[in-house]
């Protein structure tokens, strides 16, 4: 992922926000925020043939405390377990089914719901729960 496509990778961000169960936010972050909220090395596009982005992935730390410098939140690409990232996290939705089953075929494990844990500006401020999972890297013990 380079700064040349940020455009589009902030388009497919703001399409899923505007489902109302992609995340809290509604609308996309700058490009400035996103690229400096991400990790450089754990950031992907994916194209096709022609070079149209068709989505991406990328991964932020969960703390700036060394202690956990192994554990990210979110992503399902395997450029983590090759840097020592032990603990891969995330929260989703549990009407995002299709996410939730994408992330269980990559590994991940429900660990648990966080209910009602935020107010959801484009339901209304609707209490939400997050079912929170992550994948426990098997290579780094």
């Amino acid at each position: 992922m380079h700064d040349e496509d940020a455009d589009a990778v902030l388009a497919i961000y703001q399409a899923g926000l505007d489902t109302g169960h992609a995340s809290f936010e509604t609308t996309a972050p700058s490009w400035a925020a996103f690229d400096a909220g991400k990790l450089p090395e754990h950031r992907h596009v994916a194209v096709d043939d022609d070079g149209v982005l068709l989505g991406w992935v990328a991964v932020s730390p969960v703390s700036t405390r060394p202690v956990y410098a192994g554990v990210v939140e979110h992503s399902v690409i395997a450029s983590t377990e090759a840097a020592g990232i032990w603990t891969i996290q995330s929260g989703v939705f549990p009407e995002n089914t299709a996410s939730l089953a994408l992330h269980q075929r990559a590994g991940f494990r429900i660990v648990g719901v966080r209910e009602r844990i935020g107010r959801h500006a484009a339901h209304g401020g609707r209490w939400r729960d997050v079912v929170f999972i992550e994948r426990r890297s098997p290579a780094i013990t």
